[in-house]
Parts: structure tokens; sequence; C-alpha cells
């Protein structure tokens, strides 16, 4: 589990809650303190949970116990062993590790405060606690995820990661992407409130119809330098989601691919977003990649209140719809698609159109093209007329001298042209290669 993933609130909760430990609780509220994000990060509620009014209660059971035990161990003895324990557990080796997750927490929480001017400060931890992420994911202790990897002393051959974080100084708001092949430098990369204020930009120009490659371009580039400073939040959800939808509007569905992708990472890490309406855009995609066992394990994992949600309500029917051969559903749902939905429908409804019209010519002896157009949604007759042409289907009229409003299909004739079309055009590759 990355630290890059926690919100500062919680690091916050994490580093007053080592601030008082003591001998007699550190290892019930360490374990308690395991357990708590645990929990949370399983929930995805890390980003949502109020950090500052959550409380550990070894802490809290263990005081009266401890100050009784502080009480009993007065014989020299006792404070002879005591003495001894302390010195075996605090030898200069272990306070040389401490100083230095001391001072790699301070190094965090300042990159913290720079990447979000509005999180309030983070106060330290004592001397024996400081670095809140090691300090409870060591290496030498189990924990829920695993060791600490992260941590430097954990491994030798693994680097602290905190002293190579990037923090921009580039204040230029456009800046062309271009792969890195080299370290990326501070000069090069735009910091956080430059890229606030780059993406109202962008947001502003894509209004007045700039060109969506400069857009693309542009966007790629934040999104870079959101990478590279490892900034994961509620703005990296907002300029992925952005592009998103400019990329669907444009047709550039590998640029909504990739941020589909992340834009789901994202998610699980619990930062808030339009969960709901890139769930309903996944399913979609699934239907539109005909890929049924990945479809129908994504729609088992959806919660009762995403399913609630209009949008991703809007897609289950469209599956069902496609599940049951039930077109002239299908045809309704698409015309009335939700958000941007239709921009994901439009990369396969001609392949449902092929085989509606498929069934109907088996069913019918004739059909006219005003049926055809208002039964597989298009919105003009020259649309549908169009559609039949590239298909094969338009030369097989009964009367092709008349008007398109009074044209009638042959569906006999029909039939085997259109099936043979849809054979060439949309069937699929078996995952074997085999055709």
């Amino acid at each position: 589990m990355s630290s890059d993933s926690w919100p500062p609130p919680l690091k916050e909760w994490v580093a007053k809650c080592l601030g008082q430990m003591n001998d007699a609780n550190r290892a019930e509220a360490q374990a308690e303190l395991r357990q708590v994000i645990a929990d949370a990060f399983t929930a995805k509620t890390l980003w949502t949970t109020d950090w500052a009014v959550t409380a550990v209660s070894a802490q809290s059971d263990t005081k009266a116990s401890a100050y009784t035990q502080a009480q009993d161990a007065t014989s020299k003895k006792a404070k002879k062993a005591m003495q001894k324990n302390a010195t075996a557990n605090l030898d200069l080796g272990d306070q040389a590790a401490l100083s230095r997750r001391a001072e790699r927490f301070q190094r965090e929480h300042d990159i913290e405060r720079q990447k979000n001017p509005r999180s309030q400060s983070v106060p330290k931890a004592n001397s024996q606690g400081a670095h809140l992420l090691n300090r409870i994911w060591r290496a030498d202790s189990p924990s829920t995820f695993g060791p600490n990897l992260d941590d430097p002393e954990a491994d030798p051959n693994v680097p602290n990661w905190d002293r190579h974080t990037i923090v921009g100084t580039n204040a230029e708001l456009f800046k062309d992407y271009l792969r890195l092949t080299s370290e990326p430098r501070p000069e090069m990369i735009r910091p956080y409130p430059v890229l606030q204020q780059t993406l109202i930009e962008l947001k502003k120009r894509w209004r007045e119809k700039v060109s969506y490659d400069w857009i693309c371009n542009q966007f790629k580039s934040l999104r870079q330098d959101l990478t590279v400073q490892r900034i994961k939040n509620e703005f990296t959800v907002q300029v992925y989601e952005i592009h998103a939808r400019m990329a669907l509007e444009s047709a550039d569905m590998v640029e909504y691919n990739q941020c589909q992708a992340t834009l789901k990472t994202l998610y699980e890490l619990g930062i808030p977003g339009k969960v709901e309406e890139f769930a309903a855009y996944r399913i979609l995609m699934l239907l539109h990649g005909r890929n049924k066992s990945e479809l129908n394990l994504y729609v088992g994992q959806l919660t009762p209140g995403q399913k609630m949600d209009p949008a991703v309500q809007h897609a289950l029917r469209v599956q069902r719809a496609l599940s049951m051969g039930n077109y002239h559903a299908l045809f309704e749902m698409y015309l009335n698609a939700p958000n941007m939905g239709a921009y994901i429908m439009d990369h396969f409804i001609d392949r449902e159109r092929a085989k509606a019209l498929v069934i109907m010519t088996k069913a019918y002896r004739t059909l006219t093209l005003a049926f055809i157009q208002n039964e597989l949604g298009f919105e003009t007759l020259t649309e549908a007329l169009t559609y039949l042409h590239t298909h094969r289907a338009a030369g097989v009229f009964m009367d092709p001298d008349s008007s398109d409003r009074e044209k009638v299909l042959d569906c006999k004739a029909a039939l085997p042209l259109i099936t043979q079309a849809y054979e060439e055009k949309y069937r699929k590759v078996a995952i074997r290669g085999a055709v």
C-alpha cells in the first residue's frame, strides 16, 4: 500500500496517534491502528472518513493500567530491568534510524503542503514514531498488506522514493506533451497551482471550439505533470474525467481507454469522482467489445447504490436488450442515452442494426424505408438509405424509382446480401486467432 494514496487528514491522524503512544500501549495501539486503516482501505473510505474524530480505544483504555503498573514497579530490581530494556530498545542504531524516518516524514509533508495549499499543517510525531507510514508498516512487523517495501531500511536495494519526488517550478500555462526519455527536471514541470489554472484555461478553449488535437496534446502534458509529481487527489480525477469526455466526443477511443483505466485505479483508492457515470461508460464499452465474461464480473461488483444511478440503469437495460435480441428497445435507449453514453453506443450501433435487419428480413416479406428508419433509430430517411447502400441492400427495392418515403424493401432478396455484409463487417475474431 503506497503512502501516495493516503489523504492528508489520515496522515495527520496517524501522526497524532503515534505521538500519544507509550510503552504500555504501543503494541496494542499500533495493531489497532493498522486494523482501522486496513478496514478503511478495504471499504474504499480512506478519503471520506472524518479522521479528526476517529479514536483509538487502546490508547485510552490502557492509561489507567499503565499508571498502576508504573507505580508498582518501585523495587530496585524492577527499575533496573526497565532501564535495561529502555537502553536496549533505544540504542544508537535505533535512534539514528528513527531520526532518518523523522526527516523523511517532514519532507513528505512539506511536499504534500506544496501540492495542496488548503491542507492544514501536520503535527509532528515524537522522536520514537515520527514517520507514520514506515512506523506502522515496518519491514520487521507483519501487517494486513505485508511489509512496507517503500521503507529503504526494509531492503537496501529499494530507494527512498520521497527523496526523488519532484515539485515543478515551470510557470507556463500551456506546454506541449513530450515523452520522457530521461529524468524529469523541476524547471520542465508545472507545479500544482499552475496545473489548476491550466485546466481552467483548457476548458475555456474547448468551449471556444479549439482543435481537439491541440487540446489532447495539452491534456496529455497536464496528465504527465501530475504523474511525475505523484499527485493523486480529486483534481487528478477531474482532469482524467474531463479528458475522457472530450475524447468520447471526438471519437478518440485510444485516449478514452487510457483515461478510463487510470480513473478505475483512482476510484479504487477511494478518491471521489463521477464513479457512476464512468461505471455506465465501462458497461457500454464492454458491450462494444462483446466481452461477456468480464462484463458479468464487473456488473456483479457494482454496489446497490451504483445500480440505482440512472446512467448505470440505462447501461444495464442496454445489456438486457442486447442479450434478449430486443432491438426495438435497444434503439429507443440509443436515442435517449444519458450523459455521453450515445458516443460509445455509436461504435457498435451499426453492428446491432445489421443484426436487427437480418432478423427483420427473415420475419417480413417487405419493409418500407420509413419503417426501417423509425425502427432502427435513424434520424432521416437519407441516413437509412445510406446505411442500406453500405450493407448491399439498396438495390433490392421493389420500386427503386419512387420517393424515399414510398420505397419498399424486398426482404427475400435483401436477406442474403445483409447476412453476407454482417458476416464480413462484424464477425468476431476468436481468442486463439481463428476467425
